[in-house]
């Protein structure tokens, strides 16, 4: 099972509001996930994100991937 930190699309139509979650690869964008980390909000002034970052580190030491998004908020948050 390949497991992927990825953006779920929520929000309304361009008004969009991403939550950051752990799913397996397999399953759709905005489909069942495994685990809850957080949210970006960039419709905000400037750009909201919140994230648990102990549960971040914890999922990659367990070989979870970050999408290319992803790991630039991580960076942008320090906990990559």
């Amino acid at each position: 099972m390949a497991v992927k930190m990825r953006l779920r699309r929520m929000g309304a139509k361009k008004a969009p509001f991403y939550r950051i979650v752990v799913a397996d690869s397999r399953f759709p964008r905005d489909g069942r996930s495994i685990e809850e980390l957080g949210y970006y909000n960039p419709m905000q002034d400037p750009p909201v994100l919140q994230i648990n970052g102990e549960k971040a580190k914890e999922w990659i030491a367990k070989g979870a991937q970050p999408t290319d998004t992803v790991r630039d908020l991580l960076k942008k948050n320090g906990i990559l």
